[in-house]
């Protein structure tokens, strides 16, 4: 005798359905998949320097040359003052924050093209490629900080030029915070215009070359005269002159401009998720 089995009555870990509302985030359900993001860090970290000689050094190599680059081409070719901080010191300090912002932008940029055929084969929130992209990028960073210190620390010592504001150190991890986000926020954005336009992936490669020379990176925001307060509203250079003034006294520090960088990151982060939930729904027709 067949056995008439009855749907409602069964009882599901997950259901997979259509969202449909463009401000259905579904927050919860990312950090159900908290697991998955630690190995898609952990796969993105091996990965990126496997089959290589020097391994993780790489990430040492990179800023001290770039630096020494920059050093050379800026401070003693160019001769653009650095408001009296060693220029390798400014360099640095600059660099080392802004690669961590260019990283987490570029590579979530691609996260619905270069994810098609994972996304294509298993359900998960796609939300969990871009956060494991700003997480692997923070290890990142967090190896090439610990450089920065020992230059730093040598500079304090060597010469009488830099006056930290060590009661200001507190705010570093909600500035680093505020970079991820902007980071995450404009990769979001780009990762869902380039599924149905890829002209924008060159765009992009363009387009952040010459976003960090408005970002205080090369020249210091005071060489800028009377643009100064029209530059600090670049969210970016607000935040990378507020770090530079903690670690040498010498930069630009607003609460009034970190105030509206903050206030711009959140609008964006907001603006940013809700075109990403709405990619994500058709994307696979147009990647």
């Amino acid at each position: 005798m067949a056995v008439k089995s009855n749907s409602s009555e069964q009882n599901w870990d997950i259901v997979v359905k259509p969202k449909q509302s463009l401000f259905n985030l579904n927050l919860k359900e990312v950090w159900a998949y908290k697991d998955l993001i630690f190995l898609m860090v952990k796969r993105d970290i091996t990965a990126q320097y496997k089959q290589t000689i020097l391994g993780p050094v790489w990430m040492l190599i990179q800023p001290i040359f770039t630096t020494i680059v920059f050093t050379i081409t800026f401070g003693y070719i160019a001769k653009i003052k650095t408001d009296g901080v060693p220029s390798m010191l400014f360099y640095m300090i600059g660099l080392t924050f802004w690669t961590y912002f260019a990283d987490c932008l570029n590579k979530t940029a691609s996260t619905f093209t270069a994810n098609a055929s994972i996304f294509g084969k298993v359900y998960f929130p796609r939300l969990v490629i871009p956060i494991s992209v700003i997480i692997s990028n923070i290890i990142k960073l967090l190896i090439q900080f610990t450089l920065l210190l020992l230059f730093w620390f040598y500079f304090l010592i060597k010469t009488n030029t830099l006056t930290p504001q060590y009661h200001l150190l507190i705010l570093l991890p909600f500035l680093l915070l505020m970079l991820a986000l902007l980071g995450l926020a404009f990769g979001l954005i780009a990762s869902s215009l380039t599924t149905k336009y890829r002209d924008f992936t060159f765009l992009l490669g363009f387009g952040v070359q010459l976003f960090m020379y408005g970002s205080c990176i090369i020249f210091p925001i005071s060489l800028t005269g009377i643009y100064s307060k029209i530059l600090m509203y670049n969210p970016v250079a607000a935040i990378i002159e507020a770090i530079r003034f903690i670690f040498t006294g010498s930069g630009y520090f607003s609460i009034q401009y970190l105030s509206i960088a903050f206030l711009f990151t959140t609008l964006l982060m907001a603006f940013a998720l809700i075109i990403f939930n709405k990619t994500e729904k058709s994307f696979m027709d147009t990647v």
